[in-house]
């Protein structure tokens, strides 16, 4: 489960834009409650004194996110740990039929000032008012407070610790794109309170706003929170990789015929109690040894000596380091040529302080094997835990089987041998609505690869919180997988609903 978004929970349009007679301005617009946010500037509709003896008119979006369910979050240990986590906010394109600027560009930064969302829904003729508007953030008790700079007031400086800067772009080229801009470091000063959130003001960039190049940019609507449909509301959608791979049941020995890269193996403790994850008490997010025995039922054997490198320290060439992957899970990485007789198996210990604290089970090392021709295969997948639907509070675990298309047993396989999975070390899933094909969740297989299967000795499974899905749907899921740099999209398309 490594994506959660967290939706706008206020939002609204202010301008100064013309009304109808191009006589008096809207400053007092409010439109909290439309369903559609927009950004433009427009030149020259009348004669003025803004820029070069004509009027220029503006349009900003204000939009908050609940930062408290960003914190409880993290605490509940539903997002990681800062540093671990990026946060994007994303905002999508909204058709309609109007001009559309091409070849712009927005800024976001954020607000130092509390502001009322509204109740306005006219973006047209600006004849509801009320507050947010151009002119003053809010009114309540005590009076109205009016924004210091009438537009907005922001931040355009540098973060909290006056290191990282709050300034934010994207180029838009056709006009069509969504927003979808890395803004993890505000995030971060949000949630540790080091700035206070009062929300995001989205605009055009200065030059294209101000009139200066005397042309317009009109006019970038956006989906709005209230719009109806749920998939393209603001969001801060929190992306990390958690993907564990584990090649208990895929683990190889060294070959001067694989690159390095290619040698190292991955084994995993997983601390359960009570079905819950739970760190060890004594070892906490320290790291924790390894040592690799050999045996038949257990690590009865002798302890297997290992080459320096591979997460072997020169000092110590039979024990392992191990490190804290996440809540109750440990993980180590190391290489070895260290082959067993037949009737052995290799048994990870994993210890600290003298006390031994989990044993694996024994697994088998295979060896690379070498081809006189250019194999070609291919697969066949199945969820084999795939239920009919889920609860839209449900977080379920999806468990991929992976066997090769070629595969023909012959009767006495079938009867006496459990099919060995195939495993897709470099896959992902992608998730979208049936009716519609609207994608919920794509492959990110760039650089951030939220969407990779972790995958153990029974093959490969992800997790997703179906609180990113909208209750009363189907859905799909579709795998694809990258081998030795060439991506196969795998034929077979799993369907679910979300109640």
């Amino acid at each position: 489960m490594a994506i959660h978004r967290f939706t706008a929970s206020s939002d609204n349009t202010i301008t100064n834009a013309l009304k109808l007679g191009l006589q008096t301005r809207a400053t007092a617009s409010n439109q909290g409650l439309a369903d559609s946010l927009q950004v433009f500037s427009i030149y020259g509709q009348a004669s003025g004194s803004d820029v070069a003896g004509r009027t220029v008119e503006k349009s900003r979006i204000l939009v908050q996110f609940p930062v408290n369910e960003i914190s409880a979050a993290r605490t509940a240990g539903t997002i990681p740990a800062s540093g671990s986590v990026s946060f994007y906010l994303r905002m999508f394109n909204a058709r309609h039929p109007f001009t559309l600027p091409r070849e712009f560009t927005l800024a976001v930064n954020p607000l130092t000032k509390s502001w009322q969302e509204g109740y306005g829904l006219d973006a047209d003729s600006y004849i509801d008012t009320g507050y947010s508007n151009w002119v003053d953030a809010l009114s309540n008790s005590s009076g109205i407070d009016s924004w210091e700079t009438e537009g907005g007031d922001f931040i355009t400086g540098s973060g909290a610790k006056g290191v990282t800067a709050y300034n934010y772009e994207q180029s838009f080229t056709k006009g069509t794109e969504n927003l979808e801009i890395d803004i993890s470091n505000l995030v971060e000063d949000w949630v540790a309170n080091d700035v206070d959130n009062y929300g995001l003001i989205v605009r055009l960039s200065s030059s294209q706003e101000d009139g200066s190049l005397q042309r317009s940019f009109y006019n970038k609507k956006f989906y709005a929170r209230g719009s109806q449909y749920f998939f393209k509301r603001p969001v801060i959608e929190a992306r990390w990789e958690d993907a564990k791979t584990d090649d208990r049941g895929d683990f190889y020995l060294s070959s001067a015929l694989a690159p390095a890269a290619d040698n190292l193996n991955n084994l995993y403790l997983y601390n359960y109690i009570r079905s819950a994850p739970k760190n060890i008490p004594a070892i906490g997010t320290s790291d924790i040894l390894v040592s690799i025995y050999s045996g038949t039922t257990g690590p009865t054997g002798d302890k297997i000596a290992l080459p320096i490198g591979g997460g072997v320290a020169a000092n110590d060439d039979v024990n392992i380091t191990g490190s804290w992957s996440s809540t109750g899970i440990y993980s180590c990485t190391f290489a070895t040529t260290a082959s067993v007789a037949s009737t052995e198996y290799l048994f990870d210990v994993w210890h600290s302080g003298g006390v031994e604290y989990f044993t694996g089970s024994g697994f088998t090392p295979k060896s690379l094997t070498q081809y006189s021709n250019n194999v070609a295969d291919g697969w066949v997948l199945n969820i084999t835990n795939l239920k009919p639907s889920y609860s839209n509070s449900e977080k379920a675990r999806f468990r991929i089987f992976t066997r090769s298309q070629t595969w023909n047993p012959t009767i006495y396989t079938v009867a006496t041998t459990a099919i060995e999975p195939t495993i897709l070390r470099d896959a992902y899933y992608r998730i979208t609505r049936q009716l519609d094909g609207v994608v919920v969740v794509d492959y990110a297989t760039g650089s951030l690869k939220y969407s990779k299967l972790s995958y153990d000795a029974s093959g490969s499974y992800f997790d997703f919180d179906m609180r990113n899905l909208e209750a009363g749907y189907a859905y799909n899921i579709n795998i694809l997988s990258i081998e030795d740099g060439v991506t196969y999209q795998h034929s077979e398309t799993f369907r679910f609903r979300v109640e």
